[in-house]
């Protein structure tokens, strides 16, 4: 088996299949506000902090559009849509965290996602035991694709970059981990990687399984 010290892994889209439910909501707001170009506008934003997407809103729809109310709308369609029928979990998420578990790793947690909704989805999974480290998109200045959030992540485990795995779907993610010095692994989830990001990644797998056999072997 590879010699795996720590993990860290992004939540939607990787843990959870919460980005189709927020490709959902914005296109149907984004329909009742006759926006164009949503899905172009969400790739930009998928993996991106809550900063970083309204500066991409605003940037494409101008200054003056109400993104924060934009957001909202779509928050409270997506939350609304998880308490009728739970968090979706993704293939191989609980298997994978067991299997880190069993190994003695250090697992850490870094999304671009405010921590008081990461910490609502963990416990609504049942995840919340498994992460030694959770650092929310508020915790740091500057989003992916920066690398800030991957850093703060692996100094608060305690972990060395290099000797460190990033679970990640998207090209923000990728580009985060890879900057921060790490070993980032693609489970591509709705953007599917340029050759620029196969490039960046140590592995490139279908789903969390995959993942586990990758380590394994």
């Amino acid at each position: 088996m590879k010699i795996v010290k720590a993990v860290v892994f992004d939540m939607d889209g990787v843990l959870f299949d919460t980005e189709k439910l927020c490709k959902e909501s914005w296109n149907i707001i984004a329909g009742e506000q006759h926006l164009e170009d949503i899905d172009e506008i969400l790739e930009k934003c998928i993996g991106a902090n809550r900063q970083s997407t309204i500066r991409i809103m605003k940037e494409a729809y101008g200054e003056d559009f109400p993104v924060l109310e934009f957001m909202e709308a779509c928050s409270k369609m997506e939350r609304k849509r998880v308490k009728e029928e739970g968090i979706p979990i993704k293939r191989g998420a609980k298997e994978i965290l067991e299997f880190l578990r069993s190994e003695g790793c250090k697992i850490g947690l870094a999304s671009s996602t405010r921590k008081s909704r990461v910490l609502e989805n963990l416990e609504m999974s049942g995840f919340q035991n498994y992460f030694q480290v959770i650092i929310g998109g508020d915790m740091v200045k500057n989003g992916k694709p920066d690398p800030e959030i991957y850093l703060c992540a692996c100094k608060e485990l305690s972990a060395v970059p290099k000797e460190t795995y990033a679970v990640e779907d998207s090209p923000n993610g990728i580009r985060s981990a890879y900057h921060a010095g790490m070993m980032p692994v693609m489970v591509p989830d709705l953007i599917m990687p340029t050759d620029e990001i196969r490039n960046l990644t140590v592995a490139c797998k279908k789903d969390l399984l995959e993942v586990i056999d990758y380590f394994r072997n």
